[in-house]
């Protein structure tokens, strides 16, 4: 029987299914964008396919901890149009 990973949500702080998380990827240029696919190289990071575990993550200043970065409004911006349109 295959082993199915969890990972952890940064916003809620649950543990789930990989499968059932969006990955968010810093590359190597340190740009910060959604990875769909959940295969692009780079630093991850996961959350939940919600809205309010997004907004949890930006108040706690999590991505910027887990990406060790100050992190643009823009893409906050763009990331919660691209959660939105997936729901």
């Amino acid at each position: 029987m295959k082993k199915i990973p969890n990972r952890t949500c940064i916003g809620c702080n649950t543990q789930k299914q990989k499968s059932e998380l969006i990955r968010i990827v810093k590359n190597s240029q340190g740009e910060i964008k959604l990875d769909k696919t959940g295969k692009l190289p780079g630093r991850g990071a996961y959350i939940c396919n919600d809205i309010e575990c997004l907004t949890k993550a930006i108040k706690s200043k999590r991505l910027e901890r887990s990406f060790e970065t100050k992190i643009d409004q823009n893409v906050y911006i763009e990331l919660q149009n691209e959660i939105r349109q997936e729901v």
